[in-house]
């Protein structure tokens, strides 16, 4: 049977590139809601589905570790992986010509592919954006903002990631009126019913994202309705006939170029897409870091933490109150707003509060230990003094 990969394990399949905790922290990032297909699958291990293929990621102090599975290839499904690879060299802007010396290591159902041409390096490079400087950005905000300081010497390397839009925009439509564990379980159903199987490890089926195309049948929203999704059934089906029907394949792909404002826009004429699902789009797939995500999660943020005062009255969050609490936001963090809103945004996630707790007694522990050491070194000094001063009176 084929199992998840361990580090531990030693396999040469795993290869690494150099990228310290204070630049990501997998735990926080691929934990606080902004993806909803990775699942740890042992202690600190990350297994889940990215650009078409199925990864474990891991990381020690200053190296992050990664196994890449393959399935065995099959006629039905072949033709569509192609696809994939093909999407995914446009993407990066890069169409490699050069022959690739595939050398293949047999795990069961799955297979790990070990390229020479660094094509997943690659892949992971752009998944993570590890071109941001993260930590260069953390000092920026913390020289504006003290609460962000606060809280950014316990939230460290929370980054935000590059997601496929496609995927990206269906999985949010999911998260109305939803909770991360609960629109991770629609997603997963989602790819069962729809994807693409990619690789079964200890009995866990992972899967494809759906391509656009295939969530057009309006049989879909019978199919997703009878798993859960209710209303949001419609959505999915209505708004991808939308995309597929009036603007084409590649257009949620082209908002990548187009203005911040103007690509919210064009999110927005799609059911099931408010102001904040478009900008949670155009922050997490579509390059738009100014977009900042409000919900009453990040409203309770701005009122408790920012003292914002705008719309104490109201019960819910008007898009006048919504458009204000992103501009206040954005004047204080600047043209990278969004990734300074994600840090907070998992720093107030419960799930994350025992990391909290565990820092402060940390913190506390160590303010003891210096109280003690300043105390004995006080008493001490004291017991010199009286030495000196009893060896003087003896002198004399």
């Amino acid at each position: 049977m084929s199992q998840h990969a361990l580090l531990s394990s030693g396999c040469k399949a795993w290869r690494s590139l150099t990228c310290p905790q204070s630049e990501l922290r997998l735990d926080l990032t691929l934990g606080c809601g902004q993806t909803f297909r990775w699942h740890e699958t042992a202690d600190g291990h990350w297994t889940g589905v990215m650009r078409g293929k199925v990864w474990t990621l891991t990381q020690t102090e200053d190296t992050l570790w990664y196994y890449v599975y393959s399935h065995q290839k099959n006629p039905g499904t072949e033709n569509r992986q192609k696809q994939k690879v093909e999407e995914e060299e446009k993407l990066l802007g890069k169409r490699s010509k050069r022959m690739t010396d595939m050398k293949q290591e047999e795990v069961g159902m799955c297979t790990v592919m070990s390229e020479p041409d660094n094509k997943e390096e690659e892949l992971l490079r752009d998944y993570f954006q590890l071109g941001v400087k993260l930590q260069e950005h953390y000092n920026n905000w913390s020289t504006k903002d003290p609460h962000f300081k606060h809280t950014a010497n316990i939230f460290t390397g929370v980054r935000l990631l590059r997601q496929d839009p496609v995927e990206c925009l269906f999985s949010f439509i999911c998260s109305s009126n939803n909770h991360i564990s609960r629109i991770q379980g629609m997603v997963d159903r989602l790819c069962q019913t729809l994807g693409t199987l990619l690789c079964k490890l200890d009995d866990v089926a992972y899967y494809d994202f759906p391509p656009l195309q295939d969530l057009t049948d309006p049989i879909v929203e019978m199919r997703l309705r009878d798993l859960g999704f209710g209303y949001r059934a419609r959505f999915l089906q209505q708004s991808s006939q939308i995309i597929v029907n009036s603007h084409g394949l590649d257009w949620l792909q082209s908002l990548r170029s187009a203005p911040y404002l103007q690509a919210r826009d064009a999110l927005r004429t799609l059911p099931g897409v408010g102001l904040k699902v478009a900008d949670c789009v155009c922050l997490m797939s579509l390059d738009k870091f100014e977009a900042l995500p409000v919900d009453t999660h990040v409203w309770q943020i701005a009122k408790r933490d920012y003292n914002f005062a705008a719309g104490n009255s109201q019960k819910t969050l008007t898009d006048r109150v919504y458009k204000e609490i992103g501009d206040f936001f954005r004047k204080l963090w600047g043209p990278y707003a969004g990734w300074a809103q994600s840090v907070l945004f998992c720093a107030d996630l419960k799930k994350f509060q025992k990391l909290r707790e565990e820092v402060t007694v940390i913190k506390d522990e160590k303010s003891e230990l210096k109280n003690k050491l300043k105390k004995r070194r006080y008493d001490e000094y004291k017991e010199e003094q009286k030495r000196e001063k009893g060896n003087k009176h003896q002198r004399s």
